[in-house]
């Protein structure tokens, strides 16, 4: 567990600049520029996505999976994050009309809380095991880290 901790803060870093450029956007958009609601979260998701990959690809996991094109793992970078955003529209669907919790409270804690925490736990693992694995398919242990990096005893 130890190993993680410089890899979930950095993944929890960029995530972090993720969210201030999604939440920023949406806002400029629906307010100045008078979007509509879908239109801006859609642009704003986009953008969002595209700095939580930015600050994941150059810095949490720029040793790993370097010679996959960047646009393949933009795309599937991508397409966990879409799958983060179902399961929180799952939680509130789930809660909403499903125990009938309709209160805007019960939405926001299950969308914005229960629902963000189980889609960054999906976000975590899909981006370190299928957008930025390690050779081999393996996730990035310390042994996988330093594989190939250690000079034989044949010089």
């Amino acid at each position: 567990m130890r190993s993680l901790g410089p890899e979930l803060l950095g993944f929890a870093a960029a995530g972090i600049c993720a969210y201030a450029a999604d939440l920023g956007l949406f806002i400029w958009l629906r307010g100045p520029m008078g979007m509509d609601p879908l239109t801006a979260k859609s642009l704003s998701f986009v953008a969002g996505c595209s700095v939580a990959y930015a600050g994941n690809a150059l810095g949490t996991y720029r040793r790993r999976a370097a010679g996959v094109p960047r646009l393949r793992q933009y795309a599937v970078f991508f397409a966990v994050n879409v799958a983060g955003a179902l399961v929180q529209l799952l939680c509130i669907a789930v809660s909403h009309y499903g125990l009938g919790l309709t209160s805007p409270r019960a939405d926001a804690v299950s969308g914005a809380g229960v629902g963000m925490a189980l889609a960054t736990v999906l976000r975590f693992w899909g981006t370190r095991t299928l957008v930025f694995r390690v050779a081999g398919g393996t996730s990035g242990t310390s042994s996988d880290r330093t594989a190939g990096r250690e000079a034989s005893w044949t010089g």
